[in-house]
């Protein structure tokens, strides 16, 4: 449908508010009606449900934990929010330009502040993607069943009973894999890569399950590291993760975050955080904080900090030398194909 200028000014309006500005003359009777809601309630301008999440999660009141994002500022924390796909905000007092991260955007999250968003196009679909398409896959679903658990909850028991004296991590110490199944959004930007696993057996038992799926949370969690070495190559400067959205509930995805960034990772008391950062913009709205940033503080809750196992760095180092390899061979052998 084509729009006159006119009409298209009227119809999407040129007026543009930060996110939790109030808007109009709060919610219209209409609107009220079909929401069982008190008419004139004040109405915030709203934000994408990621960057909600950030919002919801980023600003949390850490005293007390012994963080080094303590004494710093907000802009040294990164909020991942991680679902199907996964999303890493920073925030910037002054633009900073990372190649292959989107961004910056102006007061896009944080008003007053430069957003960067980089982003892994599969994470948790990925997940699932290799446990589902596992043979042992049926043994693994019946086994959970069973035990009234989720599959990921049994693989991670799975883990640490054929873990011997070593931590889980090293059960894949000859399985690597490259996460883009489905292109690379950040750093690379490059959605011609596609997924690569080395060090495959012929073996396809319920321990290889497990370790397959150990590998490839590894490689999304080395993925975050690639995208914060690059933000921090631009000038960010990141000394702590602020994790929310559903793979946030499992606690391997986030010990692994952890390890392999060397950073500590604090995961909200509201699992939720795209709620809560809905509900901090409604509480700008109504006039209950004066600002976006004290609505964070006083909202967002702190549920658990985890720490990384600095002695497994040498390790997580090795294997990270390994991803970044992987990526630059696969490179190699779509030169070779296409050459002459």
């Amino acid at each position: 449908m084509h729009l006159s200028h006119h009409m298209s000014k009227r119809t999407v309006g040129n007026q543009v508010l930060p996110p939790g500005a109030s808007l109009g003359h709060g919610l219209t009777p209409e609107a009220a009606k079909d929401l069982g809601l008190p008419a004139g309630i004040a109405v915030a301008a709203s934000l994408i449900d990621a960057h909600a999440g950030g919002l919801g999660v980023i600003g949390a009141d850490v005293r007390g934990y012994g963080l080094a994002c303590e004494g710093q500022p907000v802009t040294s924390r990164l909020a991942v929010i991680c679902g199907t796909s996964s999303c890493h905000m920073g925030i910037s007092k002054d633009p900073i330009f990372v190649p292959g991260v989107w961004g910056p955007y102006f007061s896009a999250m944080v008003p007053g502040f430069w957003l960067n968003e980089g982003g892994q196009s599969v994470t948790g679909k990925l997940i699932d993607h290799m446990v589902q398409g596992h043979a042992a896959f049926p043994e693994l679903q019946a086994k959970a069943t069973a035990r009234c658990q989720s599959v990921y909850a049994y693989l991670n028991s799975h883990l640490d009973l054929i873990k011997k004296a070593r931590p889980v991590g090293f059960l894949t110490v000859d399985l690597h894999v490259w996460p883009d199944f489905h292109g690379n959004r950040s750093p690379l930007a490059d959605l011609t890569l596609k997924g690569m696993v080395t060090g495959l057996k012929l073996s396809q038992d319920l321990d290889d399950l497990a370790i397959l799926y150990l590998a490839t949370v590894q490689a999304i969690a080395f993925g975050t590291r690639l995208i914060i070495e690059a933000m921090e190559a631009a000038g960010h400067s990141i000394s702590t993760l602020f994790l929310c959205g559903g793979l946030s509930k499992n606690p391997l995805f986030v010990q692994m975050h952890a390890d392999i960034t060397g950073m500590p990772v604090v995961l909200s008391q509201e699992v939720e955080s795209v709620l809560v950062g809905a509900a901090i913009l409604g509480a700008c709205a109504s006039g209950d904080f004066a600002s976006v940033q004290e609505a964070m503080a006083r909202m967002s809750k702190v549920g658990k900090v985890v720490l990384p196992r600095l002695e497994d760095k040498r390790y997580y180092d090795k294997k990270y030398q390994v991803f970044l390899k992987l990526v630059e061979h696969q490179k190699e052998y779509a030169a070779i194909m296409k050459g002459d």
